[in-house]
């Protein structure tokens, strides 16, 4: 099993086993310029992590490789790495088992808001470079980033559904984390677009439509999404390719603020497949 979680720990691991789940290698991963993987001066877009996770499962000395070349590899994803592995499935660069989408996502905050005309493109290039500078961009990105009122402020209001889950612990955790040496360079990328698998709800439909029928899908939607999160959930509703589709409490990362609840849906779902 592999498991893409931002500031991946050992919840998933730690509650399927208590449910008896016999679940062989579980290898659980950040993307390059998150949580707690490095954070080269790469430019960073959907391709690049798209590509890491295929060699990832596929490199010779991959924890996950005997069960990646057996076809007996179940991805779990949250947010836009869910999306990013349906589409690599899509291609046939990876071929799991099944795929488990929790909160699935496509779109990027500024290009939602602002479009993707060419003039606004340029700007958002502006923008990324400017964020990616020695000196200037450390300064833009401890206001618009690293700081720990902009991140609390960001979980009460979005990322968590109940703003008492966001504890000091939290937030100072995840603070940690946007100190470290490089960690702009992947907000940079996602802020303005460049981690967006796709360029649209219909483009991230097809991706589930065009998976093969032998690969079961769960989808988790959240009861607390904001609004355009919910609807691009939701229109995957009874879409083609998707075996099951469950809402579970929560908004951006049910995984981290209901673990047990998602455990048990990854749980139930397995065992209805096998």
């Amino acid at each position: 099993m592999l498991a893409l979680l931002r500031n991946g720990d050992s919840w998933l691991k730690k509650l399927l086993g208590k449910m008896g789940v016999s679940i062989g290698v579980l290898g659980i991963v950040d993307w390059p310029g998150l949580g707690y993987s490095d954070r080269p001066k790469l430019d960073y877009n959907a391709d690049v992590m798209e590509k890491f996770l295929v060699d990832f499962i596929s490199a010779p000395d991959s924890p996950i490789v005997s069960s990646a070349s057996d076809n007996d590899c179940v991805v779990f994803g949250g947010g836009r790495a869910a999306t990013i592995a349906v589409r690599a499935a899509k291609k046939g660069l990876v071929k799991p088992k099944a795929i488990a989408a929790v909160a699935p996502a496509w779109a990027c905050p500024l290009p939602i808001v602002f479009g993707r005309d060419s003039s606004m493109e340029s700007r958002y290039g502006l923008l990324r470079e400017t964020l990616r500078a020695p000196a200037v961009g450390w300064m833009m990105y401890n206001v618009l980033v690293s700081n720990e009122k902009a991140i609390q402020s960001q979980y009460k209001s979005h990322v968590y559904a109940n703003p008492e889950n966001v504890t000091p612990s939290i937030v100072e955790s995840r603070y940690a984390l946007t100190k470290q040496k490089g960690a702009r360079y992947v907000p940079a990328a996602f802020m303005t677009g460049l981690l967006d698998p796709v360029n649209s709800r219909e483009e991230f439909v097809e991706l589930f439509a065009g998976l093969k029928e032998d690969i079961p899908v769960l989808v988790m939607s959240t009861a607390s999404a904001p609004k355009r999160s919910k609807a691009e959930m939701e229109s995957l509703r009874g879409a083609k390719g998707v075996s099951k589709f469950v809402e579970v409490p929560g908004a951006l990362l049910p995984q981290e603020e209901y673990p047990q609840i998602v455990a048990e849906e990854i749980y139930r779902f397995l065992l209805g497949e096998f």
